[in-house]
């Protein structure tokens, strides 16, 4: 094995962690602990490494807000104009399997997943007509996945039911729901490690050289071969790799301290789903504002924006909670990787290396099916 290895290490540690690995992902976020799910249970004698330059993983996948969602009306119309319909609504499959595999893969107690509906606001009564004149052929669209003919629905009622200010409509998505992130990652790294699957952090990689029987990975520990190589870094992807169509994209969020008597339940969208809340028990959840000022959040760098997060504070204000004292608990930010298309990049590259990244914004939804694909991708041939 081709191994430079620095010195800090032991015969014992080299040989537990470092040799003959037969599968190397790089990224430790939702897509990557589910490639290497994949691969140990179609290969159990396997050794599979993770490794993660960060404590966390570095992206969106322990920073999200936690939305258990594939689409909201007005986003998937915006989808349509601008991309193939059939590749629309294939992603939009994905989106739906892909959650189905995550609730399967943890369970929903564990994810603490409630389907408490996913709501889209409407602040404009034209954009609210023009979405509910979509909504029957959404309907039928998303009929054999959803089980039901009304996914979508009208549901003005709850906008007083809620308190909001400065709503003309409201559409309901009654198969979407929420979950908590930290629970999520926490147990599907619990299972990846009960699998046999080594996870190790603060280890970055900076090329990726396929030899053919083999993959040399410099890193900052030195070099480390590996039979095969998944890169789920999703937004980080240009810094690994020569891909055209995937750039990072910053989201900011928020939430507030715990508030009485708050009767907000659900996910909720507005503004063509670039603004985004939630309740996290009696808290409020708030983020997006990305729409805002892109060319400052198309980076991967972990920090706050002062113009969206007084944006943020604003709508939470006048039209979220307008008759509620609230104060902010956190501000945090997470990177995500987006391109011309919302459909992920899944790759072979060389013939031992496959990129599974550009989840559009929809990781949760979609990063257990991804990394299931990306498996599939790497051992077909």
């Amino acid at each position: 094995m081709h191994n430079t290895l620095q010195t800090q290490f032991s015969f014992w540690e080299t040989q537990t962690y470092f040799n003959n690995i037969d599968l190397t992902v790089i990224g430790s976020g939702i897509v990557g602990l589910n490639a290497a799910i994949h691969f140990k249970k179609k290969h159990p004698k396997a050794k599979v490494v993770v490794l993660e330059r960060g404590i966390l993983p570095n992206g969106a996948s322990t920073k999200n807000a936690g939305f258990a969602c594939f689409g909201s009306v007005t986003e998937l119309q915006a989808d349509l104009e601008k991309n193939n319909e059939r590749d629309v609504w294939q992603t939009v499959e994905m989106r739906i399997k892909g959650l189905e595999l995550l609730r399967k893969t943890i369970g929903d107690k564990y994810l603490h997943f409630q389907q408490l509906g996913g709501y889209e606001l409407f602040s404009s009564k034209q954009l609210f007509e023009k979405a509910c004149e979509s909504i029957g052929d959404f309907n039928k669209k998303i009929k054999g996945l959803t089980k039901t003919n009304t996914t979508y629905q009208v549901s003005n009622k709850h906008i007083s039911r809620f308190g909001f200010k400065g709503i003309e409509g409201i559409i309901l998505n009654q198969k979407e729901g929420q979950i908590d992130t930290g629970n999520m990652m926490q147990h599907l790294l619990q299972y990846a490690i009960s699998l046999g699957i080594i996870v190790l952090n603060n280890i970055s990689v900076s090329k990726i050289n396929d030899l053919e029987n083999k993959v040399i990975l410099n890193t900052n520990i030195g070099s480390i071969s590996s039979t095969h190589v998944i890169v789920a870094t999703n937004g980080f992807a240009k810094q690994l790799l020569k891909l055209k169509d995937v750039k990072p994209a910053r989201a900011q969020v928020l939430v507030t301290k715990p508030l009485k008597n708050l009767t907000l339940k659900g996910t909720f969208h507005y503004d063509e789903g670039y603004y985004y809340f939630r309740n996290v028990g009696n808290r409020v959840l708030f983020g997006g504002g990305r729409n805002l000022d892109f060319e400052t959040e198309t980076t991967d760098e972990f920090t706050l924006n002062r113009k969206i997060h007084q944006q943020l504070d604003k709508l939470l204000k006048n039209m979220i909670l307008p008759h509620t004292v609230f104060e902010i608990e956190q501000r945090w930010c997470g990177i995500m990787g987006v391109g011309s298309e919302k459909k992920p990049i899944i790759k072979k590259l060389t013939p031992n290396v496959v990129c599974a990244v550009r989840m559009g914004g929809m990781g949760v939804a979609i990063g257990s099916l991804v990394g299931k694909m990306a498996i599939d991708e790497l051992i077909k041939g």
